[in-house]
């Protein structure tokens, strides 16, 4: 289980970061937009936090995607 969970984790910080370089956002653009700290952003960008639903649904509007788009 444990293999699994960090794998999504892992799939998680490459798509925010990729999807956010594409709309050549910072993590400081990111964050503004999202209305989170730009630290929690990077934090994600890295995969050592467990987002909130309402955390990945604000990343994912600000990128344009749905959250499942984040996920997979």
């Amino acid at each position: 289980m444990d293999g699994e969970f960090e794998k999504v984790r892992r799939v998680l910080a490459e798509n925010v970061r990729r999807l956010r370089t594409a709309k050549d956002l910072s993590q400081e653009d990111l964050a503004f937009e999202a209305e989170i700290d730009r630290t929690y952003v990077s934090q994600l960008e890295r995969g050592v936090i467990n987002p909130s639903l309402l955390i990945l649904t604000k990343v994912a509007g600000v990128l344009g995607v749905r959250v499942v788009d984040l996920l997979s």
